[in-house]
């Protein structure tokens, strides 16, 4: 064993042994139980920090239900809030977002936010939602092991979760981040 150890290199094995750590940090959070029964093929592909102006608002893990990301397949976006922010600042940012992005008519968009203002709660730090896209279904969204409501609509789905994960999100390291490419 020491003999394959010194020829890895001192970097090499502290690169290998971080690697190894990250994936066990990973892979010991659980998704809620509810998001867990969605699916028996659960695995988190990527995750990120989200930062404003240096401050840290959120850490957020993608899960996928296959061996890589697949918008026709079940995933969820696990959200662990670093800071207070209401609900109403949740949910015009989800919109605005959302039409920037080119999604949903004016009624849509506003249909949508009145959706999330009866889902969304106001988060305080160490708060965790997580957001699952079933297709078909459109979104459920969970605070820890609790059932918070449902958005009905692919179409909504859709919009929500292209603000992390469409090409064109606003924050495209975190973008790269959670789909594993980095």
């Amino acid at each position: 064993m020491s003999t394959i150890l010194s020829s890895i290199g001192p970097r090499l094995l502290g690169a290998a042994l971080l690697a190894v750590a990250a994936s066990a940090a990973l892979a010991s959070r659980e998704l809620p139980l509810p998001v867990q029964e969605a699916t028996s093929q659960w695995r988190a592909l990527g995750e990120g920090r989200m930062r404003w102006f240096g401050l840290h608002l959120y850490d957020a893990t993608l899960w996928v239900s296959g061996a890589q990301f697949d918008p026709g397949r079940p995933f969820a976006l696990d959200i662990r809030y670093a800071r207070d922010i209401p609900r109403d600042r949740l949910v015009d940012s989800s919109v605005s977002e959302m039409r920037r992005l080119g999604f949903g008519s004016p009624d849509a968009l506003e249909r949508w936010g009145a959706m999330m203002s009866r889902v969304f709660p106001d988060v305080r730090s160490g708060d965790r939602l997580v957001g699952l896209y079933v297709p078909g279904q459109g979104a459920r969204f969970f605070s820890d092991n609790a059932f918070l409501g449902a958005v009905e609509e692919d179409a909504f789905a859709e919009a929500f979760f292209a603000i992390w994960l469409d090409a064109r999100t606003r924050e495209p390291d975190l973008r790269a981040s959670l789909l594993g490419l980095r």
